[in-house]
């Protein structure tokens, strides 16, 4: 049976989910080692790079993507932002509280929708919506109610909300600027343009890395999220933006924490507390409420 349009956008963000979770435990084992603005250059180069690869051997570049180059530009900006924020706040906020505050991009991306593309908001959406955001909130102050209270909230955990609001407000300008062009198409504009930026930015911090001296657990992250967490989830990112409204593709963004449970305990064998365990159910009931037609 033939999957319809938004049943391809679902799958696309369910790949999606799964792909962009291992970069918060490997992005915090490397982020200690190397400047991150340094490091999300390389990130673009390599996955800009790929997309680019894959455009021409798929749809082809055709002369008409290029009209009005500023589209990409902004979408540029906005994501590498993003992941410069994303690095630096790992050098000192821990995989799964960070991803706790990725997924208080749906809230985020829901007011985006109204403001550049008037989508709004059904009650239940509205009400699962705020079910994962108060997940996400028992995650990041992890159970502890007077951190709540007090809004005592971690360095890094703050630094990353400041790239997660560049997320969000990237979601729904894609499809306000899409022209027509094929994802992979409009995903190698924005990366080319993303990396001009970044080179203009990061050039310093670029010039001033020993990469030789760099260990391994940096290049292994560099790969990964290059490969799966850049390259890949840009192209499942447009493609499900351009069939699903903003809120619903960025409610998979739910999925994150459990799956970084998972890359947890794999990689070091660390189970969360069993409040913050609570919060993930939220995000999760959150994420069920939102995809129910």
């Amino acid at each position: 049976m033939a999957l319809s349009q938004g049943q391809r956008g679902h799958l696309a963000m369910l790949a999606f989910s799964a792909l962009v979770a291992g970069s918060f435990s490997l992005g915090a084992l490397a982020a200690p080692h190397v400047d991150p603005a340094a490091l999300t250059v390389l990130r673009f180069l390599l996955a800009g790079a790929l997309v680019g690869v894959a455009a021409l051997a798929t749809t082809g570049i055709p002369r008409s993507a290029w009209r009005a180059p500023w589209r990409y530009l902004v979408l540029g900006a906005l994501m590498a932002a993003y992941f410069v924020l994303m690095f630096e706040g790992l050098r000192t906020a821990a995989p799964v509280p960070t991803a706790a505050v990725f997924t208080l991009t749906p809230v985020m991306a829901a007011g985006f929708g109204w403001l550049f593309l008037r989508q709004h908001l059904g009650i239940r959406m509205a009400v699962a919506l705020a079910i994962g955001a108060a997940g996400a909130l028992w995650v990041i102050f992890r159970g502890n109610l007077a951190a709540l209270m007090t809004l005592e909230i971690g360095r890094g955990e703050a630094i990353y909300f400041a790239g997660c609001v560049a997320h969000a407000a990237y979601t729904p300008l894609v499809r306000k600027l899409n022209r027509g062009e094929p994802a992979v198409v409009f995903s190698f504009g924005m990366m080319l343009a993303g990396t001009g930026l970044l080179l203009l930015y990061a050039w310093p911090a670029v010039m001033a890395t020993d990469w030789a001296a760099l260990p391994r657990i940096v290049w292994v992250a560099l790969v990964y999220v290059a490969v799966a967490a850049s390259a890949m989830t840009f192209v499942l990112l447009q493609y499900a933006t351009l069939r699903l409204p903003s809120a619903k593709v960025m409610a998979y963004t739910y999925l994150v924490p459990s799956w970084v449970i998972l890359w947890e305990i794999a990689l070091h064998g660390a189970v969360p507390p069993g409040l913050v365990l609570a919060g993930v159910a939220l995000t999760a009931l959150a994420l069920g409420m939102l995809l129910k037609e």
